[in-house]
């Protein structure tokens, strides 16, 4: 069955293979982002691949521009079954710069050095609004219309991190954690009106947001990516592609008696105790 879905932050890397390859499936699909051009430039790709797609511009912190994307939505493609919330990120403001403290540390007086007692609350303030208000206010607007419909499904992207904390990023591993709980919660609260709802937690993918952490001007891995790399049993950093298969599971009905999971796409990293 043939279902219109909604991603949010979908002009991005990992979501946006995710449009294109539902588009590929023949799905109706709003590619949802806050950069206008770069929703429709994975539009226009799923379009001349023989999709069907349109590009949004919608900041998902903000009720009336996703209930004017939602119109958009509904006046061009139909109502929404299934929504993947995919907006998200970190903020430096709300990271550490070194992943232990240290007494020395409190004495560091180096530009943009910071421990944990230097952490900015609006920092941490805009990691949980980007990645937990971010995903309850697309729900509300977009989940109205799947209430009652059969094969109707939110999901959701956490992170490994919500389940163990990563270090020197405090905002962004409890903003996931709760993402994850929120998930369950909502998946409960729905249950009744046939809608499911479950998540994603990808382990490290190389993106545009973390490749500077995590490698060298010449390609080489950092420090910490190495780090990252030695405690991943497959060796490796996820590739986009490596999300489409579980997405397409969980956006199908042969999943339909799933809900309230949060399954890790890892590379084995959480089951690895590092000995």
């Amino acid at each position: 069955m043939k279902k219109v879905i909604v991603l949010t932050g979908a002009g991005g890397v990992l979501c946006g293979t995710l449009a294109k390859e539902l588009g590929k499936k023949g799905h109706k699909i709003a590619v949802l982002d806050l950069n206008k051009d770069a929703a429709d430039k994975i539009a226009n790709e799923i379009n001349a691949e023989g999709g069907i797609a349109i590009g949004i511009e919608a900041n998902v912190l903000e009720r009336d521009s996703l209930d004017d994307a939602k119109k958009e939505v509904n006046n061009k493609l139909g109502g929404c079954d299934i929504l993947i919330n995919g907006a998200g990120g970190n903020h430096p403001l709300g990271t550490t710069s070194n992943t232990h403290l240290t007494s020395g540390d409190l004495e560091n007086t180096e530009e943009g050095f910071k421990t944990f007692f230097d952490l900015d609350p609006s920092g941490i303030k805009f990691v949980f609004d980007l990645n937990f208000i971010g995903t309850l206010l697309p729900t509300q607007v977009f989940a109205k219309d799947m209430v009652g419909k059969e094969g109707c499904s939110v999901l959701n992207i956490s992170s490994m991190n919500a389940f163990t904390p990563l270090t020197k990023i405090p905002a962004y591993s409890g903003a996931k954690a709760a993402v994850s709980n929120f998930t369950q919660w909502l998946a409960v609260h729905f249950s009744k009106v046939g809608i499911r709802v479950n998540a994603l937690a990808p382990g490290f993918f190389l993106t545009e947001q973390n490749r500077t952490l995590l490698t060298n001007e010449d390609g080489s891995l950092t420090q910490r990516g190495k780090q990252i790399i030695d405690q991943t049993p497959m060796g490796r950093y996820g590739k986009p592609e490596d999300l489409i298969s579980t997405t397409l599971y969980l956006c199908d009905d042969a999943s339909s008696f799933v809900t309230g999971v949060v399954i890790p796409i890892d590379g084995g990293f959480a089951a690895y105790s590092g000995v």
